[in-house]
């Protein structure tokens, strides 16, 4: 087993030998032998729970394809009032810029 550890700036690696019990081999395979290799109870449940999730994805998928499908209509809303406002606003700009405007011509009587 390899073990670093630093201090005061430099790094350490101990390299450390792990001398295992003969008992303890010996009772590990026997607690794998216990599980069984295959339940198909559990394969059930995954199965229940992979159909809900996937439920639930679609449910998510609709609502958020609903709010796209909102958000883009309020986009060209907004598209066409901006359309809509820069074509009125010249005309009236070019309007107002003619009244402010002084005339050439003297007027009589002043």
């Amino acid at each position: 087993m390899l073990t670093v550890f630093s201090q005061f700036g430099w790094s350490f690696i101990v390299f450390t030998t792990v001398l295992m019990d003969v008992t303890d081999q010996a009772e590990q395979p026997s607690q794998l032998k216990d599980e069984p290799d295959f339940d198909p109870s559990k394969m059930i449940g995954i199965i229940k729970r992979k159909a809900l999730i996937k439920e639930l994805a679609a449910a998510y998928h609709s609502e958020c394809l609903a709010y796209c499908q909102k958000l883009q209509q309020h986009q060209r809303r907004w598209e066409e009032e901006q359309q809509f406002i820069k074509r009125k606003t010249p005309p009236e700009v070019g309007q107002s810029k003619r009244t402010t405007k002084p005339t050439k011509r003297r007027k009589k009587g002043l």
